[in-house]
């Protein structure tokens, strides 16, 4: 009899973008493969793998118990319908919602940390009411499945989950076809590329004061692309910036490879990450990294030979480490870029990680199946 997976996620991204190796190898070995994600067009790429598409609406940021149960109660609703055989959550609330319908049907549960996020790293309220509910999540979870080793370790400490629910992997991967290695351009203009989200935790004040610094110094002999999204009340900043002609402001791309493959080195100096999929995509196409000395992010970073770390929130070591880069041989670059990519190539290959993963789960399935003969 096949044997039926339901994926629970919040975003067609999280599914589509950095799990779709995973799903594909799933359904190749002979798995069918369920997914409750909110619907938006995109969703119908997941159906294109082969998988089921169940929309479910989930709130990320909302705070709201009403929104929260009702959740939960459709989750409830999916796993009496489907009657997976397994189920596998990413991110908070269909960690914490799934976890705990999972837990009244009895169905094996493994659960995806892709980062902690503000709640955890703000501390106050919001942290006690997410470390509580997930630690009603998490209890019944076979694995808990986490992007570095910080993350997994908070949670051990806290007592959320135990020790030897946590399986620690080096993020999802990177399609090493998918970003492929290209040559650096020229370097008549240094180039550097800032691509996510545009708010205070992803470093972006620390990065504005370096920039300003720089560009007095180096003028139109460096350049500085932001490729992202407005999540914080920054607009305005950025549009005085592009005018005084310190950066060079994109706005959203779906498709990031020509910003990569027209930089020489990507800078991300987050507060906090699960690990940084940005920085292994440009890694893996051969690019330097200038990112913050924290979990998640450091790990792409093999110190002065791909690139380099900063302290967190600590603009002016932010500045040294671009400066450092500028003042580099345009050999020296590229060989920096060669490097990232064989880093890659032996660490976060996405094959291994799925390969991993897929061990984890079939591990602990075959252990239950011997339990219940």
């Amino acid at each position: 009899m096949t044997k039926k997976i339901l994926i629970l996620a919040n975003y067609f991204g999280t599914v589509y973008k950095f799990r779709r190796e995973l799903v594909e190898e799933l359904i190749n070995k002979g798995y069918e493969v369920v997914v409750s994600v909110p619907y938006r067009e995109e969703v119908e790429k997941i159906r294109e793998l082969g998988a089921k598409i169940i929309e479910t609406e989930v709130d990320r940021k909302s705070v709201n118990p009403v929104k929260d149960l009702k959740l939960y109660f459709n989750y409830r609703k999916i796993l009496k319908q489907e009657k997976p055989d397994i189920v596998i959550s990413y991110t908070i609330k269909p960690n914490v919602y799934g976890g705990l319908a999972c837990r009244a049907y009895k169905v094996p549960f493994f659960a995806n940390v892709t980062g902690l996020g503000s709640a955890y790293y703000n501390g106050g309220w919001v942290r006690k009411v997410v470390s509580i509910l997930y630690k009603l999540g998490l209890k019944k979870a076979k694995a808990v499945f986490f992007e570095n080793i910080g993350n997994a370790e908070t949670l051990i400490n806290d007592g959320t989950i135990k020790k030897e629910q946590a399986v620690v992997m080096n993020g999802a991967g990177v399609n090493l076809e998918q970003f492929e290695f290209c040559e650096m351009p020229d370097d008549k203009v240094t180039k550097f590329v800032f691509i996510g989200r545009i708010m205070q935790e992803k470093g972006i004040d620390e990065l504005f004061y370096a920039i300003k610094k720089i560009k007095q110094e180096y003028k139109d002999k460096v350049e500085f692309g932001f490729v992202g999204w407005f999540e914080d009340n920054y607009e305005d900043t950025v549009r005085q910036l592009e005018k005084d002609n310190y950066i060079k402001f994109y706005g959203y791309q779906d498709d990031v490879i020509p910003f990569i493959k027209e930089s020489h080195c990507l800078i991300l100096p987050s507060y906090h990450e699960g690990m940084a999929n940005v920085l292994l995509e440009a890694a893996s196409m051969g690019r330097a990294l200038i990112t913050s000395d924290i979990h998640g992010c450091k790990e792409a970073v093999v110190e002065g030979e791909n690139g380099f770390t900063c302290r967190v929130k600590d603009g002016d070591d932010l500045y040294d480490k671009v400066k450092r880069f500028v003042e580099l041989g345009f050999d020296e670059k590229k060989s920096m870029g060669a490097r990232s990519r064989a880093h890659m190539e032996d660490v976060f290959d996405k094959r291994k990680v799925v390969r991993e993963t897929i061990k984890v789960l079939g591990i602990i399935s075959e252990e239950m199946s011997k339990v219940e003969k």
